[in-house]
């Protein structure tokens, strides 16, 4: 394909890390992103060969309103190709970010200018789609706030990012994907991260409602969570407004967030300074690994969960299922083996994975069609089949869909773009096709992506 000319928008948006920030881009100019070698002291001894917007910090959370136009600049400062995508939003086919489908890859040097205005409020995240792997593995994560149009009415609001990174005793990286794990679950980090800190304490008004914007970024973990206080409420999913109450999770019955999942949970703080509110994970043979802690400071305010309004919905066009045309895909292995999916965008030198028994040829292989075609404004059910025993976290790109049933489990009908599918699981989603363009449809286990469980689906 070639390269196209882009309308640009023409408001700012802010960038922020932590209690920290970026200054607000003037009016009329875009926030400039620059991707960059990053250098981050993990453990004693500062880890080299990261990637990130900062030199020395994790992506910081990008800031955007619901219905205001953002203008992001993005330069590549690294010597590798680049492209990002930004997960969760229904923005324009031109501005989504994957190489070769929407637009080409960013060369080390080269500047894109993305332009969009977010129809959606809620939490949603930035992530290449280039050199995927490589780069995500390496830090290049971001959590990225769509303000609603009214204050909701929090007195704190704090996005955790989630990830793993693979060093050695020194802080040095692993590789960073092994053979064996892409052809599995996928591999696994050794240290725990919660916005690159572990177990980072976060201040917020004693008796407080805090939004706590939890975000799985990482290229493989799936994270059971669960929270220290029962003073909370799910508020939101893959930053959409939950419509009915959903259980909060426990040690016993934790939440399962899989990579490219959001979750917000509105928490009232301890009434007592210092007393803390614990995001716990649960992991195998170890006793619950403290995440994040928000912690109680000054005079307290007293708030009450019940006066929280439900936040208001996004618009997101509800599927007609008397008329839904139903469209099958099957997840499972590379029949036979293949070849392994070409290298202008990254290569793990292996075929391990298909959707409807074909391997994803490569970003920039020709001849590869789409997996299915939707025609503009109809509604579809996608029933997704699994057919290996690993667990496949499904994302679709620019569209947002509905779970409507499973063969193992009840599935609740929030409004999502991806589905953590389980082993033998045949699930229902629904959707309307009101966004044109080729979109990507793949596994968020990167490996599982980069090794052929990847496509994408038409809308024309």
């Amino acid at each position: 394909m070639n390269r196209r000319d882009f309308l640009l928008g023409t408001a700012a948006t802010a960038g922020a890390l932590g209690s920290g920030g970026w200054s607000l881009a003037a009016a009329g100019e875009a926030q400039r992103l620059i991707i960059q070698p990053a250098s981050f002291a993990f453990r004693e001894t500062p880890t080299e060969g990261l990637v990130s917007l900062s030199p020395d910090a994790p992506p910081p959370v990008l800031y955007g309103t619901q219905g205001k136009p953002m203008r992001l600049r993005l330069q590549n400062g690294t010597e590798d190709y680049t492209a990002m995508h930004w997960h969760g939003l229904r923005i324009a086919n031109a501005m989504d970010g994957v190489p070769y489908l929407t637009q080409m890859p960013i060369a080390g040097g080269e500047v894109f200018d993305y332009a969009f205005t977010p129809p959606d409020a809620g939490t949603y995240w930035y992530h290449p789609h280039c050199m995927t792997m490589a780069q995500m593995a390496h830090g290049l994560t971001g959590v990225m706030v769509i303000r609603e149009a009214e204050d909701p009415g929090f007195d704190g609001d704090q996005a955790v990012n989630l990830r793993d990174f693979r060093l050695d005793d020194q802080g040095a990286f692993l590789p960073y994907y092994t053979a064996r794990g892409a052809a599995r679950g996928g591999t696994h980090g050794n240290v725990l991260t919660a916005n690159w800190l572990q177990a980072p304490v976060y201040d917020h008004p004693a008796g407080g409602l805090v939004r706590l914007r939890v975000v799985n970024t990482d290229t493989t973990r799936i994270y059971k969570l669960h929270l220290s206080t029962d003073q909370a409420r799910i508020i939101a999913w893959d930053g959409h407004p939950v419509e009915f109450e959903l259980p909060l999770p426990s040690a016993q019955a934790p939440l399962l967030l899989a990579p490219g999942q959001r979750a917000d949970v509105a928490v009232r703080m301890p009434a007592d300074e210092g007393q803390t509110a614990d995001l716990l994970a649960e992991l195998p043979g170890q006793p619950a690994h403290t995440m994040a802690r928000l912690r109680s400071v000054g005079a307290g305010l007293a708030r009450d969960l019940r006066e929280l309004k439900p936040l208001p919905p996004n618009p997101v066009a509800r599927p007609d299922l008397a008329k839904a045309e139903v469209h099958d895909f099957v997840f499972g292995w590379t029949p036979e083996g293949g070849p392994p999916n070409d290298g202008y965008c990254g290569s793990m030198g292996y075929s391990f994975w298909s959707i409807n028994r074909t391997p994803w040829a490569g970003d920039a292989a020709k001849g590869t069609g789409p997996l299915a075609v939707l025609e503009r404004g109809k509604s579809y059910v996608l029933r997704l089949r699994n057919e290996s025993p690993n667990l496949h976290p499904i994302h679709l790109h620019g569209l947002a869909f509905v779970p409507l049933r499973s063969n193992l489990r009840r599935l609740p009908a929030l409004v999502t773009d991806t589905l953590l599918l389980l082993k033998d699981e045949v699930a229902e989603i629904a959707l309307v096709a009101d966004n044109p363009g080729d979109w990507a449809f793949h596994c968020h286990v990167i490996e599982h992506q980069k090794t052929g469980l990847a496509g994408y689906i038409r809308v024309v």
